[in-house]
């Protein structure tokens, strides 16, 4: 599984694992947005912790919770990614986000 979605309070953390290309980065949206839905939490946090590769289809992930849970009133937190992640995060324009 891609994905493990835990709620803890006002907080809903999506623990994200593998590899985030084209393919699995549709799968995700699904299984985090659904989520977002059900729960409403006030902050998202984006758990990149296990994820080994991440190529642009990431980036549109992250960016397309943060408009999610904007529209709701909601933040979306990215922690834990590795240095290329992070680095490319950045390139992107992504800093306007808490990394961490």
């Amino acid at each position: 599984m891609p994905v493990v979605m835990v709620k803890e309070g006002k907080t809903t953390i999506a623990y994200l694992s593998g590899e985030i290309d084209h393919h699995s980065a549709a799968l995700l949206r699904e299984e985090i947005d659904f989520s977002v839905e059900q729960t409403l939490p006030e902050i998202l946090i984006l758990d990149f912790q296990k994820v080994t590769f991440m190529d642009s289809s990431g980036i549109g992930l992250v960016m397309g919770r943060y408009k999610l849970m904007n529209s709701i009133g909601g933040q979306v937190k990215v922690v834990n990614p590795k240095p290329r992640i992070k680095k490319m995060m950045e390139l992107s324009g992504l800093k306007l986000l808490d990394v961490l």
